[in-house]
Order: structure tokens, then sequence, then C-alpha cells
């Protein structure tokens, strides 16, 4: 399975989440690339995130994030 640039998009905007604590979320300021916005939007949309601008992760999006962060310090030298 190739990695679109849209699914980097994808998990670099989960990676961005602090698992320490359910009560930081991120929002999608002004000055963030339409990319971002666009990621943001559709892990939103794939039910992975509480509102369209970001806001905070739902269960599934906490799942999600909290194994793309362990895949990413398992890979990362």
């Amino acid at each position: 399975m190739a990695v679109s640039a849209e699914l980097n998009d994808e998990i670099r905007i989960l990676n961005l989440f602090n698992l320490d604590t359910s009560l930081e979320g991120i929002k999608a300021h002004k000055d963030a690339t339409s990319e971002y916005k666009a990621a943001i939007g559709r892990l939103y949309h794939k039910g992975l995130l509480t509102q369209p601008d970001g806001g905070y992760l739902t269960d599934l999006g906490r799942n999600c994030a909290e194994h793309i962060q362990s895949a990413l310090r398992i890979l990362t030298p």
C-alpha cells in the first residue's frame, strides 16, 4: 500500500495530539496550509475528530493516534 500525500498529511495531524491527556485538542488556524486543513476535514469525516476544523480525538481517533504514534516511535531512529 502506497502512502499518498493526503494520507501522510493525516498521519502528521494525528501525530500532533498529546495522548497524555484528553483535554487538549487542535484547531486549524487561518494560517494553516490548505493541505492540513483538508486533512483535518477528512479526519473529521472519517469519525476521528470531533470538529471539522480540529477539536478533540474521538475514541476511534484516539485509538488510531495511539497506533500512529507508536509506529512512528518504533520507526524513527
